[in-house]
């Protein structure tokens, strides 16, 4: 990230560019990609800001955060997978890390021998609730749009998101869908 802010927006720069160059009829497209990937690294900057003192990356944040919602503090490997929408083997590695921290530990399921669960420790708990604290103060308080528009790009998003596949909201109406 630039200490300095740029002297033209790099982005209305390409896209001018793209326009110039025949492309104009996909230079929206290309400024709407880049702006939403060029966003989406100001924003990690700011959460890796915060957790970084806990030691925490967003992903085990993710894990440790879904773990504590749950009803028993704990889910089966393959559900917390599915349900933070990444790859079995990124949930194993944030396991692994965490178990080392002692923040998670990894239980047997109780009715199918064949499956693990994680469980969110003690620790666990409080460190997910300090960060979270943290990340709502400096963070999600201030996400660097006005109130009135961040309605706009949630709802923008999800329907980016929900054409994607990422989610059916079929028979299920949240606030965003």
């Amino acid at each position: 990230m630039p200490s300095q802010p740029l002297p033209l927006d790099p982005i209305e720069e390409a896209h001018r560019q793209w326009t110039a160059h025949g492309w104009g009829d996909v230079a929206d497209g290309m400024a709407a990609v880049t702006s939403v990937m060029r966003a989406q690294q100001i924003m990690m900057a700011r959460v890796d800001e915060v957790l970084k003192p806990t030691g925490l990356t967003f992903a085990r944040y993710e894990l440790l955060m879904l773990l504590n919602f749950s009803k028993v503090g704990a889910l089966p490997m393959a559900k917390a997978s599915a349900r933070l929408q990444v790859h079995p083997t990124s949930v194993t590695n944030a396991v692994d890390r965490l178990e080392a921290a002692h923040l998670v530990k990894r239980v047997p399921h109780p009715s199918d021998r064949r499956a693990t669960l994680i469980e969110i420790t003690e620790a666990g708990r409080e460190l997910a609730l300090k960060a979270t604290k943290e990340l709502n103060e400096r963070v999600f308080a201030v996400p660097g749009l006005a109130e009135e528009r961040i309605d706009i790009l949630v709802r923008s998003l999800a329907e980016l998101r929900r054409a994607a596949g990422d989610f059916d909201s079929g028979e299920q109406s949240t606030k965003w869908t």
